[in-house]
């Protein structure tokens, strides 16, 4: 078998060096770590019966559990852009990378509206609010959304799980335009 050297895809710049292109390639979409860790506190929790990247929920979640219609969303604060640490942009092609993550929320928001749509509970876990202290409790809210919707207590709607109001989060992003300025 002749291997074939890899086109690039027109959509994405050229590689900067093979080692960030290894470390890119090491980006996993399954089983990440945080993803490893809300599914250990649902199984200590005693919430089993959950389907993994279920492909007949629109958006495929991370973690769904079809009679209770509730959807889990594991997100990765960099490629998501998560509202509580503001994580850094990369330097270079910073337009690919703007275009790169808006498309990632905007897929992220089509999904969530799709499930809501569909009657479904949409819970969304920031990746850094499964860090130190705040893993217990962001969990015990999870653990509660999930059978507070296996009762039928909650109406279809997305719910950030550990996250501030959203007026605190828009205060926290205009003073840190301020300080930028």
């Amino acid at each position: 078998m002749v291997a074939r050297a890899a086109r690039p895809r027109p959509d994405t710049p050229p590689a900067s060096s093979e080692a960030t292109r290894h470390v890119m390639q090491a980006n996993r979409s399954k089983d990440t770590k945080p993803e490893l860790k809300v599914r250990a506190a649902l199984r200590e929790a005693g919430l089993t019966g959950y389907r993994l990247h279920w492909k007949k929920a629109p958006g495929r979640p991370d973690v769904c559990f079809p009679g209770r219609r509730v959807a889990i969303f594991v997100h990765g604060c960099f490629w998501h852009r998560c509202p509580h640490c503001s994580p850094s942009r990369p330097k270079t092609h910073s337009a690919f990378w703007q275009d790169k993550f808006a498309r990632n929320r905007a897929r992220d928001a089509r999904d969530s509206a799709r499930l809501v749509e569909a009657g479904w509970t949409v819970v969304v876990v920031w990746e850094c609010r499964l860090k130190g202290a705040r893993l217990e409790p962001t969990m015990r809210e999870v653990v509660s959304v999930v059978r507070a919707a296996g009762e039928g207590h909650l109406p279809a709607r997305v719910i950030e799980v550990g996250s501030s109001p959203a007026w605190v989060l828009r205060m926290r992003r205009s003073r840190r335009k301020t300080r930028r300025s």
